[in-house]
């Protein structure tokens, strides 16, 4: 049994250790088929995503999908402290030899020592009589200040790139619209009369591509932090813009293609390589996000701000090709994580998230009170 004990303890912490090396300080994604972070998200995403989609509200149901991400790293670090915990009790069990008075030493007792020896708390109540003890006392304190330092330093860097994640999102609201959309984002860029703004607006989203698959890679918790806003999703910026990619890359006349491919290849090397962190598989079989109608409709719209979409064969024979390199991928990451993906195309007059607050009626009621002063005080000062 003590010999048991040891190499148990061994194996917890060596998996533990190596664990935490692999998820806080290894910045690649690693492809060993158990991982205790892996097994963990596997077995509390599901059950936590079942019980969310008997929400009926979407802002609520959105609410709560939020908790999980942060609660989960909370959890995760939890885990792995009692499992160090646990780890080292089981070695003073297996080769230790403490002295305690005269109160006999059981594992709830040795449990007891490691945890306060691991949060550094030295009661004295509870002493190593060996060397071999003194040893692992010394190495779990090591650890529990070393396990501090992780914390504090991981922590910080998660919300830093969750931040920096979000920044661009929020951008996309005036540029796109809430939700966002391919045909309403190239829309809106329309308006300016000069190319470099298109190329400018792909070319910082190629950069936000390139920083989601690094910090998503590094950090994979990052993936299940929702937006603030029910309406947005990093999913769903990603799918818009490398729908928006395709239709210039299809076939816009007098628009530029080469920043659009730039933007297009870093947009679906992240799709693709993050649909392995979350495990979505590439689905054949995926529904059609963009109908014959919705793609009329996005033709009448640009042309409507002078952008004149291809029609020939080719051009649509294109732009399905495009679209089978990451759509698929797409859906199956949002299936996963229970994001709904934009539409191509708004049908809706909803209002953009800039346009929206809990006090809009007071604040229109407001301007058309002022508007009927100054008509009334105007018709006085005529007659």
């Amino acid at each position: 049994m003590h010999v048991f004990a040891i190499i148990a303890g061994i194996i917890i912490l060596l998996s533990v250790l190596l664990d935490a090396f692999e998820t806080v300080v290894l910045p690649r994604r690693v492809r060993r088929m158990f991982r205790i972070s892996t097994w963990f998200y596997r077995n509390t995403w599901v059950p936590w995503a079942r019980l969310a989609s008997h929400i009926p509200s979407q802002t609520r149901r959105e609410s709560f999908f939020g908790y999980f991400g942060p609660l989960s790293l909370i959890v995760l670090l939890s885990l792995w402290a009692c499992s160090l915990i646990f780890g080292f009790a089981l070695l003073q069990y297996g080769g230790g030899h403490l002295s305690t008075g005269n109160e006999p030493i059981t594992f709830g007792l040795l449990l007891y020592q490691s945890g306060e020896t691991f949060f550094t708390l030295g009661y004295g109540d509870i002493v190593p009589a060996s060397g071999f003890s003194r040893a692992l006392s010394v190495g779990e304190a090591f650890m529990g200040f070393a396990f501090l330092g992780v914390v504090i330093g991981y922590l910080p860097t998660i919300y830093s790139a969750f931040s920096r994640r979000e920044i661009e999102i929020s951008l996309l609201d005036a540029r796109a619209g809430s939700p966002p959309s391919a045909a309403e984002l190239l829309t809106r860029a329309a308006s300016s009369p000069d190319q470099r703004t298109l190329d400018q607006l792909f070319r910082d989203w190629e950069r936000w591509a390139a920083e989601v698959l690094e910090s998503h890679l590094s950090y994979p918790v990052l993936s299940f932090y929702r937006s603030q806003h029910s309406n947005q999703s990093w999913l769903g910026a990603l799918t818009v813009v490398l729908d928006a990619a395709s239709l210039v890359m299809a076939g816009i006349d007098g628009v530029n293609t080469e920043q659009a491919r730039w933007t297009f290849k870093m947009a679906r090397h992240a799709v693709v390589d993050l649909a392995q962190v979350v495990r979505a598989r590439y689905d054949s079989n995926a529904p059609d996000r963009l109908t014959a109608e919705d793609l009329a409709l996005i033709r009448t719209q640009l042309a409507g701000k002078g952008l004149r979409l291809r029609i020939d064969p080719e051009a649509e024979s294109k732009l399905a090709q495009l679209r089978m390199q990451y759509e698929p991928y797409a859906i199956a990451m949002a299936r996963n994580l229970y994001i709904t993906l934009p539409p191509w195309i708004r049908r809706d007059q909803i209002k953009d998230n800039w346009q929206a607050g809990p006090w809009d009626r007071t604040i229109q009621a407001q301007a058309l009170g002022k508007i009927g002063g100054s008509r009334g005080r105007i018709a006085d000062e005529h007659f």
